[in-house]
């Protein structure tokens, strides 16, 4: 007999069980919102000394993030949620990787625009935060690239595929779970400061409605990472 709801796909069914104990993601939280305060602080040290090199703190935070993405993990491991499911699959040949990159091209210029928009109500902006963190010569320019690699995978995997599907599960509301992770990873950008993190509030959004719409990390992994290479490389080098 119809209970009067719609019925709900196999991936929906999915999307409605935790995929780690409370406890653990309460403890990703915390680590997270430590990580996000210790971002800010070192931040305000980095701008005071603005000759010292990058290099140091880019692979700071691409350990931090392999440990976070390590964390979770574990968590997803005790509850028997392989990687997989939560990345959405792979890539069954080259012409998946095409129409995927294609598709996170047309997400920047349309997020973008949205977030022009959004920037513009808060009179915010990114120059100098970009400046501040923008890779200068060959070596910095490498590790950078390694850790723009790093972010979209391990950002989107944390905040996109682990906190989006608990946040879900937990609330049983598929839009709820986009806005809460939208939420965290909004604020575990503090270094950017107040407004910034408004905006990046947004853009978890948006990434979080991709990945729901596609039921795949692998476009809003590409998305970020092309974000965060080719604006970080155009800032410095210019």
């Amino acid at each position: 007999m119809s209970s009067g709801q719609p019925a709900l796909a196999n991936g929906d069914r999915a999307d409605l069980v935790p995929v780690a104990p409370v406890w653990h993601t309460a403890a990703l939280l915390v680590v997270l919102a430590v990580l996000s305060l210790w971002s800010a602080y070192s931040h305000r040290l980095t701008a005071v000394g603005k000759s010292r090199s990058h290099v140091s703190a880019y692979l700071t935070i691409l350990v931090a993030e392999w440990i976070l993405a390590g964390l979770v993990w574990y968590g997803i491991r005790r509850q028997g949620v392989a990687l997989r499911e939560l990345v959405g699959g792979s890539w069954p040949r080259w012409t998946a990787v095409l129409r995927d990159l294609a598709l996170a091209i047309a997400f920047l210029i349309a997020s973008h625009l949205i977030l022009a928009g959004v920037a513009r109500l808060l009179h915010a902006t990114s120059q100098g935060v970009v400046r501040s963190i923008a890779p200068h010569g060959e070596m910095e320019i490498a590790v950078y690239l390694l850790l723009s690699a790093t972010a979209g995978f391990c950002e989107e995997f944390i905040f996109r595929g682990y906190l989006q599907r608990q946040f879900t599960a937990w609330t049983q509301n598929q839009a709820t779970g986009v806005f809460l992770q939208g939420v965290v990873f909004g604020a575990a950008h503090a270094y950017q400061g107040a407004k910034l993190m408004m905006v990046i509030t947004v853009f978890g959004f948006l990434f979080g409605l991709l990945a729901r719409w596609r039921r795949s990390l692998r476009p809003g992994m590409l998305a970020h990472w092309l974000q965060d290479s080719v604006l970080g490389v155009a800032a410095g080098l210019r």
